[in-house]
């Protein structure tokens, strides 16, 4: 029995703080296996959402009447289609940009499609009463769905796959059938064994020549070689995010962002982390700060005998040096001579179709589902960030791969891509409770040690980069921090995505950048006007941030030694090290 007391009137004495009931337990238990079956995503806020939306739908005769003339709308586009009446602006869509798809009945059929998937996004938006976030998500659950209707999909719709089988003898779809077996074979492995790291690893990825001089149980430093003949007084940290192995901005010779700054006379550091199990459950983000930043701020002031370092932050990387930049100045600690965010926010509130993700319904089950193993694994995260692109990720991969039958030749961004990273269960829950879901950052209420920080209390100079086509870190969330930032600050917005437009190197093709410097008394520009008033250049952003480096460095010195002598920064191995082959 529950209650063994034989009084039936005794009260049952609720647990110690912290620790769960029976019931609560049996709870976890089932939110677990729900989330282990949805992909980790919460029914009842699809629910809440798509009941929301229905019942103002439902009092909203307007938008109905609304929604049967944009569906007339749509049918008369579609029959001047056919008719050959009118441009068919199918082609934007890269689904349907071949030549194939522009005549009968194929046009046809794409432009059906296009005017489905806008009528449901209609549908979706602008219904009086119904919340934002209810919107944006109902309207990002039909686009997923219509788009799995999409006739570039299916063999019998698709003109590109007809002639591929045709006149291969349907060689393609054999070969397709045979690419399916090996990625579900590869899939089942996956589930039983730990994927190992990619083979490019240390070979072609990640070579810029250096060591590792220091490891904790959560980060190797790598310190890299010099390649000049003297560097700037002030090493350079680069603190990437622990969501994906840090060789981002290490990936092929010729688009290293460390070997690019290597070679213009720095001192380069690089955080490389671990890639945690079960044991590490416990890890919050404040271990993250401690163990990552603040051990290697202090290593490598001990071997380079620097007062002073630049500091450089990608996506939640960023996020975590702007967290203990503000920490350090609160407390006096002076030791940082700028600090660069690259694709990084403080500021969540506006941080992308990411938030579709974020409630407190879903937060809650992630964590019941992170409770068995302490950690979330990479697959599920990496499924998450599919589903946000899933044209580009999911169903275009999956025509090539299977109807087309070819196999789309690896590149380092893509075998990056696939090397992703586990994370500690108490830290991703604090990051999406505290960063996420609470914005406490931006609203003073995120503490270090006890007491609370502030961006504003930064008093490092800040160099901040967006990209035009981010959804993970939308560009005008990224240029928030000009709110929260009382000093000289310079803000670049450069052409790509997420990790395509931070990998730029000089030499890139098509790539183009804006930059302006706003003085820490300057007036408030909002994104669009900021936009409107810079124009833009071509080329790389890497060659104007580094001489905004030179600009707050001092006269090149001779290089320090790699790593200490003897003590507790010698040299340990040659550098990527050991973390990133983690499995």
């Amino acid at each position: 029995m529950l209650n063994p007391s034989s009084d039936p009137t005794a009260t049952i004495k609720a647990p110690p703080e912290g620790e769960s009931t029976l019931y609560e337990t049996i709870d976890r238990i089932v939110h677990a296996g729900v989330a282990r079956s949805t992909l980790g995503l919460a029914p009842s806020v699809l629910g809440e959402a798509w009941m929301d939306w229905a019942i103002h739908l439902a009092i909203s005769p307007g938008k109905q009447l609304n929604l049967v003339e944009s569906a007339l709308r749509g049918n008369m586009a579609i029959w001047h289609t056919a008719l050959g009446i009118g441009a068919n602006d199918d082609a934007e869509d890269r689904r349907f940009a071949d030549d194939a798809w522009q005549v009968l009945p194929f046009n046809v059929w794409s432009q059906a499609h296009r005017q489905t998937w806008q009528w449901w996004q209609d549908a979706m938006s602008q219904v009086h009463g119904v919340s934002p976030e209810h919107e944006n998500l109902m309207a990002f659950v039909t686009s997923l769905v219509v788009d799995t209707t999409a006739p570039s999909n299916f063999p019998a719709t698709n003109p590109e796959v007809m002639s591929a089988t045709v006149s291969e003898k349907g060689q393609n779809l054999v070969r397709g059938a045979q690419h399916l077996l090996e990625d579900l074979r590869r899939m089942g492995e996956t589930a039983k064994t730990v994927t190992p790291p990619p083979p490019e690893v240390g070979h072609t990825l990640a070579v810029t020549p250096g060591k590792v001089i220091f490891r904790n149980a959560l980060i190797e430093l790598i310190q890299y070689t010099p390649t000049t003949g003297s560097v700037h007084p002030e090493p350079i940290l680069i603190v990437p995010a622990w969501i994906m192995k840090y060789y981002i901005l290490d990936l092929s010779p010729g688009n290293s962002f460390v070997r690019f700054l290597v070679g213009q006379g720095y001192s380069v550091f690089m955080l490389s982390w671990t890639n945690p199990g079960a044991d590490k459950r416990d890890l919050g983000m404040d271990d993250y700060r401690r163990l990552g930043i603040m051990d290697a701020v202090d290593a490598i002031q001990a071997i380079t005998q620097a007062s002073r370092l630049h500091a450089v932050g990608y996506c939640l990387g960023g996020s975590l040096l702007a967290i203990a930049a503000a920490a350090m100045s609160r407390d006096g600690d002076d030791r940082l001579a700028s600090v660069s965010l690259l694709a990084a926010q403080v500021d969540f509130t506006e941080a992308g179709e990411l938030r579709l993700f974020i409630s407190d319904s879903q937060v809650t089950l992630i964590e019941d589902m992170m409770a068995d193993k302490g950690y979330l694994s990479s697959d599920q995260m990496a499924g998450t960030f599919a589903l946000l692109r899933a044209r580009d990720l999911i169903w275009t991969p999956a025509v090539k791969h299977y109807l087309l039958g070819q196999r789309r030749h690896s590149f380092d961004l893509m075998i990056w891509n696939s090397d992703a990273t586990r994370m500690p269960a108490r830290m991703h829950s604090e990051y999406l409770r505290r960063l996420f879901l609470n914005n406490d950052l931006a609203e003073g209420h995120y503490h270090v040690g006890d007491k609370a920080i502030s961006i504003s209390d930064i008093r490092a100079p800040i160099f901040a980069v967006g990209t035009e086509d981010d959804h993970v870190a939308p560009w005008h969330s990224v240029y928030k921090l000009h709110l929260f930032v009382d000093v000289d600050m310079t803000f670049v917005l450069t052409s790509g995505g997420h990790n395509a437009g931070i990998v730029s190197e000089p030499g890139h093709q098509h790539r183009h950048f804006r930059i302006a410097d706003t003085a820490a008394n300057a007036a408030f520009r909002d994104p669009d006007e900021w936009l409107a008033d810079v124009a833009p250049q071509d080329g790389s952003w890497w060659p104007a941030f580094a001489s905004w480096l030179d600009g707050h460095s001092g006269t090149p010195v001779s290089p320090p030694p790699m790593g200490a002598s003897t003590g507790r920064y010698v040299a340990l191995c040659d550098a990527p090290g050991s973390y990133v082959l983690q499995t």
